[in-house]
């Protein structure tokens, strides 16, 4: 699991709140499987609506330039990003997300999952994402504009929001570096590089992550 502050600015954040304000919202069923289907509750905004998919690329722009979050995720392909709301009463009970995603065709295979977080979480209560591991159970609730990025196969869950309004964006990811170890691995040498000056070391620390590349990479 990765936490990233600041992926937005507040005024980012704030203009994107403002559309969301004006959009047509639906049942957020209509986007579950079968099984998640029994335990959703929630909204979500059209996304076929041109302003939605509007808001959808510029939040993936934004990602898209962040060079942590690329570091880690190494997108190959992105699903459809969806904007989600969560009033009092509101939840997503335990489920796992599909495994492959998208029409026929044009699927994609869902690697990483993030939720971006788009209301302070001063603005209300519960809402909390909790993510199941073998270490036990994390919640996280982020300050608008930051996010978290965790594996899909985690079952996961959004705690019921008892006051306000939780906002937020999520989409699945599928990584070019199909497995997390190696994608660890290449991670931390993108870690160890920044803190490296230039010369030799880091020279050859780049020709050893980019024939990592080459072995794990899949287009």
């Amino acid at each position: 699991m990765l936490t990233l502050a600041d992926v937005l600015e507040a005024e980012d954040v704030a203009r994107i709140r403002e559309a969301l304000a004006q959009a047509p919202w639906r049942d957020g069923r209509r986007t579950a499987g079968a099984a998640a289907r029994k335990v959703k509750a929630n909204s979500q905004a059209d996304a076929d609506n041109p302003k939605i998919a509007a808001l959808a690329r510029f939040v993936r722009e934004a990602l898209e330039r962040n060079e942590v979050f690329a570091a880690y995720a190494r997108p190959a392909r992105w699903s459809t990003l969806m904007f989600n709301r969560y009033g009092p009463g509101e939840t997503y009970g335990s489920h796992m997300d599909d495994a492959l995603m998208g029409p026929e065709g044009a699927r994609v295979r869902t690697d990483l999952s993030f939720t971006l977080f788009l209301s302070d979480p001063s603005t209300y209560e519960g809402g909390e994402l909790v993510v199941e591991g073998v270490e036990g159970e994390r919640a996280v609730k982020l300050p608008a504009g930051s996010m978290v990025v965790y594996s899909t196969g985690a079952l996961h869950r959004v705690e019921p929001v008892t006051s306000g309004e939780r906002l937020a964006c999520v989409g699945w990811i599928q990584s070019f570096i199909r497995r997390a170890d190696e994608r660890e691995i290449l991670f931390d040498l993108a870690r160890v590089r920044g803190a490296l000056p230039e010369g030799e070391a880091r020279l050859l620390l780049d020709k050893a992550s980019g024939n990592l590349l080459r072995l794990w990479g899949e287009p």
